[in-house]
């Protein structure tokens, strides 16, 4: 893939010296994989939220869905799924696309109440999500509005790795005729590699149609010897 490369290792120590609040600086302390590291080596979680909207400047998140895997399995006894409080009221067009409502969330504990748990379930692991722009600045602006610090991590993009597997398919004729590339959407990428169907818009579960995604993937476009530094951004 074509990503600029991070050295991430390197980032999280850095980070580890800037960061502040006890829980983000014992995350960067337990540091990250070398970009070097195969992808067949490499510890995953998916990671999905459910949020009241899709700013990340001004929504919240509602529900966090974890799953962790590796190239070879999916470890769904590991699974975590927390209801969070978020900060503003529910929109009814989010209710009506997730359907969490307001009395579900009214008696949910705050995001600081579940860190903690979750920063240790991500830690040492590559994060995995559908869509990069959601759940890294959505957790980072989420915890920017709550304790003036945010968080970067590691993470591979699987809506990243299915454009660039469609590009190379398309070839240079089809870039010539301006072919399109086909639908990026979770449930049509999961489609291509003959994956089940799964129900959209839950936290847990496209968490888990996320790791199953990045699996097939892999097996149909990498290599276990493939580095890491190669599909993570």
């Amino acid at each position: 893939m074509s990503n600029v490369l991070i050295d991430w290792p390197a980032r999280y120590r850095q980070l580890a010296l800037e960061a502040r609040y006890p829980e983000l600086q014992r995350f960067y302390q337990a540091g990250i994989a070398s970009g070097e590291q195969t992808l067949g080596e490499t510890e995953f979680v998916a990671m999905d939220f459910e949020t009241t909207g899709l700013d990340s400047a001004g929504d919240e998140i509602v529900s966090i869905g974890l799953v962790p895997f590796t190239w070879q399995r999916i470890y769904c006894r590991q699974a975590r799924h927390w209801l969070v409080q978020p900060k503003r009221n529910l929109a009814e067009q989010s209710i009506v696309i997730h359907g969490i409502t307001h009395s579900e969330v009214e008696d949910a504990p705050d995001l600081m109440s579940v860190l903690a748990p979750l920063l240790e379930a991500l830690e040492k692991r590559v994060v995995v999500v559908h869509y990069h722009a959601i759940e890294r600045p959505f957790l980072a602006n989420s915890l920017f509005r709550r304790i003036n610090e945010g968080i970067e991590f590691a993470l591979i993009d699987t809506m990243a790795v299915e454009r660039q597997a469609l590009l190379a398919r398309r070839g240079f004729i089809g870039r010539l005729l301006g072919e399109k590339i086909g639908s990026l959407r979770l449930a049509d990428c999961r489609t291509r590699y003959n994956l089940p169907p799964y129900g959209v818009h839950n936290a847990m579960t496209d968490a888990l149609a996320t790791a199953e995604l990045l699996q097939a993937q892999l097996r149909y476009h990498y290599r276990t010897d493939t580095p890491l530094n190669q599909l993570w951004m």
